[in-house]
């Protein structure tokens, strides 16, 4: 189970903009160049987000998207959802009817596992994500992989920025 391209490319356009929009509106054309994503997949991206009333659009000269609130209050989670990521660790889709029309017998591992995986998003903001850029530790986003791969002992969680 992965996260879409849809999904990874509107948290990373919502970083981008989250990073620069103390300068004024922020253009699509701006983040498509220094993301690499295609400028008319961000527009339907942007399309959904602006519907979910994440980021608000500015027309005319010096146009472009603003964060329509504050970064500490768009979760991830929120991004995900807005343009309709699917995180659903079930191969029924919540419907319990994966095997034979019934129930498999792991449906409420996974079906944990899709909370699990939305509380976390949930609990990373952007301001989050933007604080982790800027090089400050946060410790929702350590990699915890990195301790398997360091057999010395598990990871230690990093302090989370004020």
């Amino acid at each position: 189970m992965r996260l879409t391209t849809k999904g990874r490319f509107a948290v990373t356009a919502m970083v981008d903009l989250a990073m620069r929009q103390t300068r004024g509106p922020v253009t699509l054309a701006a983040i498509s160049e220094r993301q690499h994503i295609s400028l008319s997949y961000l527009e339907q991206l942007f399309g959904r987000l602006r519907r979910a009333r994440l980021v608000s659009s500015v027309r005319g000269p010096g146009g472009g998207y603003n964060l329509a609130q504050p970064a500490q209050s768009v979760s991830v989670a929120d991004i995900i959802v807005a343009v309709d990521e699917p995180l659903d660790a079930t191969q029924c889709g919540g419907k319990e009817n994966c095997h034979d029309d019934r129930r498999c017998m792991t449906h409420d591992l996974w079906a944990r596992l899709n909370e699990k995986m939305h509380d976390y998003l949930a609990s990373v903001t952007l301001a989050d994500l933007v604080a982790h850029q800027s090089g400050k530790q946060v410790a929702v986003l350590q990699d915890w992989r990195a301790a398997e791969k360091d057999k010395s002992g598990p990871a230690k969680p990093m302090a989370v920025a004020a």
